[in-house]
């Protein structure tokens, strides 16, 4: 897996937008035992953070040994750090597993035969992302341009995935409806632009370039939001569940 994480944990941590209550509570309703999920991929434990709320053990694993140092502590969250293709959970464990805004990385084929190894006959696969979010229609402007004029080149082809809204996604199961949902953030210019510092593509536009993309576009973003200002951001989530059976 390509490891673009780590470096960049504590970042991920303070400046990724949060996933909506309701998300947890969704998963939680596909399932009428609600005994143990695994979150795949977990990074900081965010959406481990609900489903703890939900099930009596939640199993959060991450690739990342600094990411997952960036989770918060909870009594009823086991973490560990193992690929998501090859893990020690024993077979027909699991009741949900859930991937957010990591599929993508992941070697998805290998991926879903650990899933139907672990998971239980009558469990669930629930896959969440997200892409380009909206503010208002100066702005929107701006991150069009910033996004596909100047940083597209540095994203790494597994992005496309995300670019299609999972309408390209492989999934080998049988889908359950699910309700539409999105992230909603309110923050300042600042704040905003810490954000897209995490996008891989400007990370790695920096270690080819030795340019940050951001500092002239910032620039530019100043004129129409100034820094300081709170605006709601907001990013529609894609969401694809399935059953087991």
């Amino acid at each position: 897996m390509k490891d673009w994480f780590s470096e960049q944990a504590a970042a991920y941590a303070a400046y990724r937008p949060a996933y909506p209550l309701a998300l947890g509570k969704a998963i939680a309703k596909l399932q009428r035992y609600r005994g143990v999920a695994w979150d795949c991929a977990t990074g900081n434990g965010q959406l481990a953070m609900q489903l703890a709320e939900q099930f009596a053990l939640v199993c959060a694993s991450d690739a990342s040994a600094a990411q997952i140092q960036q989770a918060p502590a909870n009594h009823s969250i086991h973490y560990s750090v193992q690929q998501a293709e090859h893990t020690d959970y024993p077979d027909h464990y699991f009741d949900v597993v859930t991937v957010a805004q990591a599929i993508h990385w992941l070697d998805i084929e290998a991926f879903y035969k650990e899933v139907r190894r672990v998971a239980k006959p009558e469990g669930h696969m629930v896959v969440i992302g997200y892409g380009l979010c909206s503010i208002n229609e100066a702005v929107d402007a701006w991150l069009h341009e910033f996004y596909y004029n100047i940083i597209h080149a540095f994203w790494e082809p597994e992005r496309k995935i995300l670019e299609d809204k999972f309408q390209t996604l492989y999934f080998p199961f049988r889908e359950v409806s699910f309700p539409s949902l999105h992230m909603e953030m309110e923050w300042t210019a600042t704040q905003f632009v810490q954000y897209l510092s995490t996008w891989t593509a400007v990370q790695k536009c920096i270690k080819e370039t030795q340019l940050n993309p951001l500092t002239a576009a910032a620039e530019q973003l100043w004129k129409i939001w100034p820094a300081a200002e709170k605006r709601i951001v907001r990013w529609p989530l894609f969401i694809k569940a399935g059953a087991m059976s």
